[in-house]
């Protein structure tokens, strides 16, 4: 059996018309879909709460403070890919800047999201391109220990696999995986509704939630018969 090499070049993404339909939808309400798993650690968190992005998965694997195989990654991916990078959470040293994710926006990719330190904060806030990391420091990284890219990974404590939805806003990063991904459309926009008309029945001053009781009874707080 034939053993993958270290590049990975050719991967099966997501289809671009489900990246453009969760891109409307908050990362948290895909979480709740996909059945509250897939959301990566809160370390790893938007440079600016405005910051927002849908994309496929472009994976690569780095060892702490080293970057070589970012610069590899940002040559080989496809405009509307998502750049994410298993820094393994490091943050005693940059693995980006300005420099390198102003490129990664000129070849048109979607985003950045990085489990690792980058710095340059207030140039990247003015770039306007989304980047997530798990924090920042001056330091710069080396530039020679390999690694791998389109290799599933490990980022922010989930699987992410080439090809997978990825999806981040202000509350943070949730992956889905490719296949699964599709079937989630439909689920969000009823999600959405749901809590539209909650939203709506709590404006009315309807703020009971009326699975609550239930819950407390399933749980022994409250006996058989007792309400709040």
């Amino acid at each position: 059996m034939s053993q993958l090499p270290e590049i990975v070049r050719d991967i099966e993404r997501v289809a671009p018309e489900v990246v453009a339909k969760a891109k409307t939808f908050q990362a948290a309400i895909l979480a709740d879909v996909a059945g509250r798993r897939g959301t990566m650690h809160a370390r790893v968190a938007p440079v600016s709460d405005k910051m927002i992005v849908a994309g496929p998965a472009f994976t690569v694997e780095v060892r702490p403070g080293d970057n070589l195989m970012i610069h590899a990654a940002i040559a080989l991916a496809q405009p509307g890919d998502v750049l994410v990078i298993d820094g393994k959470g490091d943050q005693t040293a940059a693995l980006m800047g300005t420099l390198m994710l102003s490129a990664c926006k000129k070849r048109g990719l979607a985003g950045v999201i990085v489990d690792g330190a980058i710095r340059d904060k207030l140039e990247i806030l003015e770039l306007d391109f989304p980047v997530f990391s798990a924090g920042f420091n001056p330091a710069g990284p080396t530039k020679y220990v390999p690694g791998r890219i389109n290799h599933p990974i490990g980022a922010g404590g989930i699987t992410v696999n080439p090809g997978d939805l990825v999806v981040g806003d202000a509350d943070g990063v949730t992956v889905i995986e490719r296949a699964k991904a599709p079937g989630m459309m439909d689920l969000a926009v009823k999600k959405v509704a749901d809590e539209a008309a909650r939203l709506d029945a709590i404006g009315r001053g309807d703020t009971a939630s009326k699975w609550l009781p239930a819950a407390l009874r399933a749980a022994g707080v409250l006996k058989e018969g007792e309400s709040l």
